[in-house]
């Protein structure tokens, strides 16, 4: 068994020459991981995939971690939760963007955050695949900061982030809100949803990858709120909000991101602690699934702030 590596439109690559269901070697487990560290975004198409195997395949990548919502779990196997579009949960989903009713559009975002200890990974599974729109986008914020200049990259290794947590996007900072109304239902506080109302966070502006070393910018536009104490280094407010809607920006140029259109069969794994994802979300009643397991962060990459 040998493994084809083909690049995929500007990041990551996708990844074929092996059947799932057939036994891995030692060999290949050990090239998928160093894959995986060395480009951030994997995609394997064309897997006839079960749930089974979703699980045993994402635990070559490291331990799972269990959604803390147990209305997104499968009932026969927990370790997978579903991402699901056109059912009745559609409503706590929808908003409306430039008069476009859309369910299920998510920024730019690293997941889990706004809790200083983000998961390492996850595996997505297309179950039911949309007949247009809903796509999943990735960017990686290594080559996002290989290509910024060497006095933003002096200045960004001195300053720490904040991410501060908000059900209401019309209250983050740096997300495009230009034509958006959010839905009749949209939760308005994290008790909505039955989520805890966490703490901010803070991040060094430039995390180094526990396991590749590789530089990561730490910025992207879901929940970042602020820099911490920004005159200590020299900025103004004025300019420590300038630099965080340039650096967002930044982040999303085409030649760091990818977005995948799935077809049935398909599988994506991302690398938590270097790659930021979005979705494009659906139009209503669109039947659309994908199945996720998530792999655990076993190492804190900020801090939790009581106090500044």
């Amino acid at each position: 068994m040998e493994l084809s590596i083909t690049p995929l439109h500007n990041v990551g690559v996708e990844i074929s020459g092996f059947d799932i269901n057939e036994p891995l070697t030692d060999e290949i487990k050990a090239q998928l991981k160093s894959l995986w560290y060395e480009h951030a975004i994997l995609v394997f198409r064309d897997q006839d995939i079960s749930p089974e195997k979703q699980i045993e395949f994402s635990r070559i990548f490291g331990p799972l971690e269990l959604h803390p919502l147990k209305v997104t779990q499968n009932d026969k196997h927990p370790e997978l939760f579903e991402l699901k579009n056109g059912g009745p949960m559609d409503k706590f989903q929808t908003a409306f963007y430039k008069g476009e009713e859309i369910v299920g559009r998510l920024d730019w975002h690293m997941d889990l955050h706004y809790t200083a200890r983000p998961n390492h990974g996850a595996l997505l599974r297309a179950v039911v695949v949309a007949k247009e729109d809903g796509l999943t986008g990735f960017g990686d914020l290594a080559k996002a900061y290989d290509a910024l200049d060497d006095e933003t990259k002096a200045l960004l290794e001195k300053l720490e982030v904040v991410y501060s947590f908000s059900m209401q996007r019309r209250h983050m900072r740096y997300v495009n809100l230009d034509g958006y109304k959010p839905g009749p239902n949209s939760p308005k506080k994290p008790s909505d949803i039955n989520f805890p109302d966490f703490s901010d966070a803070a991040y060094p502006a430039v995390v180094t990858h526990p396991i590749s070393g590789r530089k990561v910018l730490e910025v992207v536009e879901q929940f970042i709120d602020r820099i911490v104490t920004p005159q200590q280094f020299g900025l103004s407010n004025d300019e420590s909000i300038e630099l965080l809607e340039r650096l967002v920006k930044h982040v999303q140029k085409p030649e760091f991101t990818y977005f995948h259109k799935w077809r049935e069969g398909d599988m994506v794994l991302w690398d938590n602690w270097r790659a930021m994802h979005c979705t494009t979300g659906t139009k209503p009643g669109v039947d659309r699934v994908i199945n996720r397991t998530t792999i655990k962060g076993n190492v804190t990459l900020g801090r939790v702030l009581k106090t500044e």
